[in-house]
C-alpha cells in the first residue's frame, strides 16, 4: 500500500542541500519518489508502507546531515513560532558577525585613510586575528560545518566555496601574523587578509538573515488561511441552540448563521434565504443567493438573511481545509530553481583545490629558494583568487538591483528565485475578478421604456438605497456620482438575493432580477429585447417597474480595468500565451475575455480547478505564472512556477504569491516578466565574468608564467584581482536599476 507524507527538514541552505536530501531519501528502500522544498523546509515523500516507515524516512534525512521534524504535528501558531525563532537566530548571527567585521575592516583600512595604522602592527594583527577567528568559528561556523557535510558526501556547494575562501584568507593571515618570516616577500611585512574572511562571513550571514525572514511568509499564509474559519459554531442539539468550538461540530449538526457572520463549516441549507459572499472560494464578486437545498462553504460570509443548514463537511473535510492542504502540497512539491552558481561550484571547487595542492608541491619540489615560502605564497594566491566573492555576488547583486527596480515599477518581489523564473515564463493564467476587472460591480448601461433616464435612476436609487446588496450599492453610487437627488422610500421590502420593493412618491416601485418579476406575475415584454442583449454581454440586468409596469433596465457588471487589454497584447507580443480562469459562468467569462483579447478561458473554475490547470500545463513542459487576488487563487498561486498576487487583494494571496503587483494586475504581470528576462541576462553575464576571472588568473597564480617571464601573482595582487572582479559584477548588476521598462 502506497502512502505520502510530509517531513520537516531544517538546516538546508542551498539547492545542493535539496539534492542531497532528495538523493538520500530516494535511495531508501520502499521510497518511490521524494520532492524537497528549500523555502518550505519540507520533503514530500511517496513510499511503500509495507517496505518502510515514517521513522525510517526521518532517519534518511538525518543520514543526509540534516534535522527532520514533524511538520504536520505543528499547529499554525507553533509553526509561526518556529519560523520566528529561526529568523531571530539568523539575525543574531548576522549582528554578531558584523560587530566583529566592522572593527577588523577599520583596522585594515586605517593606514589608507589616516596615513598611519590605528594600532601598533603587532597589536593590530592580534586584534584582527581574535575578531576574525570569532567571526569565522562563531557566527560563521555553519558555513564550515556545511562544507564538512558536503565533503563527507564527496560533494561541493556554496558552503564549500565560502569555507575555502574564508579559511584560506584566515589561515594565510594567521601565518603572516604569527610567523611573518614564512610569508614575507622581499623582506617586507606580509599583507594580512583578515578583513576578507570577516566581511565575507558577515555579508553572507546578512543574506541568510533576509532569506529566513522571507521564508516565514509561507507559514504566515497557511496560518491566515486557517484563521478564515470562525472559531465557534451555533448548532442545535436536542432542541437546544448552543455555541460550541467549530472543531467540535459534527456531520449532521444543524447550524444557524445570522446576517454578517462567517459560515463555520460546509453544509446544505434547510431553512431561510440569504446572499452569501463566497468570493474566498469561487472568486465571484457578487454574493450568491442561497435557498433550501443549496450548498454553503466554511469561511464564506452570510451577507443578508439568516440561514439554517445541515453540516456535511467539518474539520479536515471542509473546502477551506482542502485549500490549506493544497497550498501546503504545492509549496512542498515545487522544487526551487537550480542555481547555476551551485552547479559551477560542484565542479569548480574540487578543481581549484587540486590545482592549489599541485601548485604547492610543484613549487616546493621544483621551485627556487626559498621554496617553502614561495610554495605557500603560490598556494594561498590560488586559494584567494578562487575566493567566492564575485561568484557569490553574481546572483544576489543582480537580484537586489532587479528587485529594487521592480519596486519602482510596482512589482514587489518576495524572493530572487521568482525573479529568475519570470524569465522562463511562457504561459500566464489570469484570474478575472480583481485582476482583469475591478472586482466591484458598476453600472454599465441604462435602458428606458416610456420614461426618461433620470426618472428611472431616481426611482431605482430610492428603493435600492435601503438595500445592502452590492448591486444596490452600485446603482446608488452611480446616481450620487451624477449629483442626482434620491427621493425617500417607504414600506421597504426585500426578497433576499432577488429584488426589492417600496413606496416612492405614492407609487409602488420594484427593482430586481427577471426571476423576481416572473415570481410576482409581472410581464417583461416591453424590455425583453434589452434584457436579452444585456444577458448576452454577460452583464447583470436590474429591471425597474412602477405599479407593476416595467419602465427600464439598469445593467450592472464588474468592469474591466483600464489598460488590461493593452497589457494582454503586450504579453502576447512577448510570446506568452494568456489564459483566463474564473469562477464566473461561461457567458460572463467570454464577454470579459473578448474585451481584453484573451482567446482561451476556463470558466466555472473552483480553487482545485485552477491549481489543476496550472499542474496540467506544467506537466506539458510549460512554465506558468498565475496572477490572482483572492483566497480562492492561493492553491494555484502556490502551484505555479511564479505566483503573482494583486496588491489590493487578500493577505493570503499576497503571502502565497512570489510577487505582489502594486501597479495593476495584467500590466504588473507584463512588467514582472520583462524585468525577469533582463535580470536573467545580467545574472548570466555576471556568472560568466566571475568565472572567467578565476579561469584566467588561477593559472597565473599557480605560476605558469614564471618559467618563461618570471611572472608570479602574489596574494596582494590576487586580492586586488578578486576585488576588481567583484566591482565588475556589482557595476554590471546596477545597470538593472536604470533599465527602461514601461509600466
Amino acid at each position: 500500500m502506497s502512502g505520502k507524507v510530509e517531513i520537516g527538514v531544517s538546516g538546508m541552505t542551498c539547492a545542493a542541500c535539496v539534492r542531497r536530501v532528495e538523493n538520500s531519501l530516494k535511495r531508501g528502500e520502499g521510497v518511490m519518489d521524494a520532492s524537497v522544498n528549500l523555502a518550505a523546509e519540507s520533503a514530500v515523500v511517496s513510499y511503500d508502507e509495507s517496505a518502510t516507515t515514517y521513522e525510517r524516512l526521518k532517519e534518511l534525512v538525518t543520514e543526509a546531515g540534516y534535522t527532520p521534524f514533524d511538520i504536520l504535528d505543528l499547529s499554525g501558531e507553533e509553526e509561526l513560532e518556529r519560523r520566528r525563532e529561526e529568523y531571530r537566530k539568523a539575525m543574531r548571527r548576522f549582528l554578531l558577525s558584523a560587530a566583529a567585521a566592522v572593527p577588523v575592516m577599520a583596522l585594515s583600512m586605517g593606514h589608507m585613510i589616516l596615513g598611519a595604522p590605528l594600532l601598533p602592527h603587532v597589536l593590530e594583527a592580534a586584534v584582527q586575528f581574535a575578531l576574525t577567528t570569532y567571526a569565522l568559528f562563531g557566527p560563521g561556523l555553519p558555513f564550515i560545518t556545511g562544507a564538512w557535510k558536503a565533503f563527507k558526501k564527496r560533494e561541493a556547494d556554496m558552503n564549500t566555496l565560502i569555507a575555502v575562501g574564508t579559511l584560506s584568507a584566515w589561515l594565510y593571515s594567521t601565518v603572516g601574523a604569527l610567523a611573518p618570516e614564512l610569508t614575507a616577500v622581499d623582506g617586507s611585512a606580509p599583507p594580512l587578509y583578515f578583513e576578507t574572511a570577516a566581511v565575507i562571513v558577515s555579508l553572507i550571514l546578512m543574506g541568510r538573515y533576509l532569506e529566513a525572514r522571507a521564508r516565514g511568509r509561507a507559514s504566515d499564509a497557511i496560518a491566515r488561511l486557517m484563521s478564515l474559519a470562525p472559531k465557534t459554531a451555533r448548532v442545535v442539539r436536542d432542541g437546544v441552540e448552543m455555541d460550541i468550538p467549530a472543531a467540535q461540530a459534527r456531520v449532521g449538526d444543524m447550524v444557524i448563521v445570522r446576517p454578517g457572520e462567517a459560515i463555520p463549516v460546509d453544509g446544505v441549507v434547510t431553512e431561510g434565504a440569504s446572499a452569501v459572499d463566497e468570493s474566498m472560494v469561487t472568486g465571484e464578486s457578487i454574493p450568491v443567493e442561497k435557498r433550501p437545498g443549496d450548498t454553503v462553504v466554511g469561511g464564506a460570509v452570510n451577507r443578508a438573511g439568516s440561514l439554517t443548514f445541515r453540516a456535511t463537511g467539518v474539520g479536515a473535510r471542509t473546502a477551506l481545509a482542502r485549500i490549506v492542504r493544497m497550498v501546503r502540497e504545492a509549496q512542498g512539491s515545487k522544487a526551487p530553481a537550480q542555481k547555476l552558481a551551485d552547479l559551477i561550484a560542484s565542479y569548480f571547487v574540487p578543481i581549484v583545490m587540486v590545482v592549489a595542492v599541485t601548485t604547492f608541491v610543484a613549487w616546493y619540489d621544483l621551485g627556487p629558494e626559498p621554496r617553502l615560502r614561495l610554495a605557500l605564497t603560490a598556494f594561498v594566491a590560488v586559494m584567494i583568487i578562487a575566493c567566492p566573492c564575485a561568484l557569490g555576488l553574481a546572483t544576489p547583486t543582480a537580484i537586489m538591483a532587479g528587485a529594487g527596480r521592480g519596486a519602482q515599477l510596482g512589482a514587489l518581489v518576495k524572493n530572487g528565485e521568482a525573479l529568475e523564473t519570470c524569465a522562463a515564463i511562457d504561459t500566464v493564467i489570469l484570474d478575472k475578478t480583481g485582476t482583469i476587472t475591478t472586482g466591484k460591480p458598476a453600472v454599465t448601461g441604462v435602458f428606458v421604456s416610456g420614461v426618461d433616464e433620470a426618472r428611472l435612476l431616481s426611482l431605482a436609487a430610492a428603493i435600492e438605497s435601503r438595500s445592502e446588496h452590492p448591486l444596490a450599492e452600485a446603482v446608488v453610487r452611480y446616481v450620487k456620482e451624477r449629483g442626482m437627488a434620491i427621493p425617500p422610500a417607504e414600506n421597504f421590502q426585500s426578497a433576499t438575493g432577488a429584488g426589492v420593493a417600496g413606496g416612492v412618491e405614492g407609487k409602488k416601485v420594484e427593482a430586481g432580477s427577471a426571476r423576481y418579476f416572473a415570481e410576482h406575475g409581472v410581464g417583461l415584454t416591453p424590455v425583453q429585447g434589452d434584457l436579452d442583449a444585456i444577458a448576452q454581454r454577460g452583464e447583470t440586468p436590474l429591471v425597474v417597474a412602477v405599479n407593476g409596469d416595467p419602465i427600464g433596465i439598469i445593467a450592472v457588471a464588474d468592469t474591466v480595468k483600464e489598460g488590461a487589454a493593452d497589457a494582454v497584447a503586450r504579453l502576447r507580443a512577448m510570446g506568452v500565451e494568456v489564459i483566463m480562469a474564473t469562477g464566473d459562468h461561461e457567458r460572463t467569462a467570454k464577454a470579459i475575455a473578448s474585451r481584453v483579447g484573451i482567446e482561451r478561458i476556463n470558466a466555472g473554475a473552483r480553487p482545485e480547478d485552477k491549481a489543476r490547470l496550472v499542474n496540467d500545463l506544467e506537466s506539458q513542459g510549460r512554465r506558468v505564472a498565475m496572477v490572482g487576488d483572492g483566497v480562492n487563487d492561493a492553491p494555484a498561486l502556490a502551484a505555479a512556477s511564479v505566483g503573482m498576487a494583486i496588491g489590493h487583494g487578500t493577505d493570503i494571496a499576497m503571502e502565497t504569491g512570489d510577487i505582489t503587483l502594486m501597479s495593476g494586475g495584467v500590466r504588473g504581470a507584463a512588467v514582472a516578466l520583462e524585468l525577469g528576462r533582463a535580470t536573467r541576462r545580467i545574472i548570466r553575464q555576471n556568472l560568466f565574468w566571475a568565472f572567467a576571472y578565476n579561469v584566467i588568473l588561477i593559472p597565473v597564480a599557480a605560476g605558469v608564467l614564471y618559467p618563461a617571464w618570471g611572472i608570479t601573482l602574489n596574494p596582494m595582487r590576487a586580492a586586488l584581482a578578486m576585488a576588481f572582479s567583484s566591482v565588475t559584477v556589482v557595476t554590471n548588476s546596477l545597470r538593472l536599476s536604470r533599465m527602461r521598462i514601461t509600466r
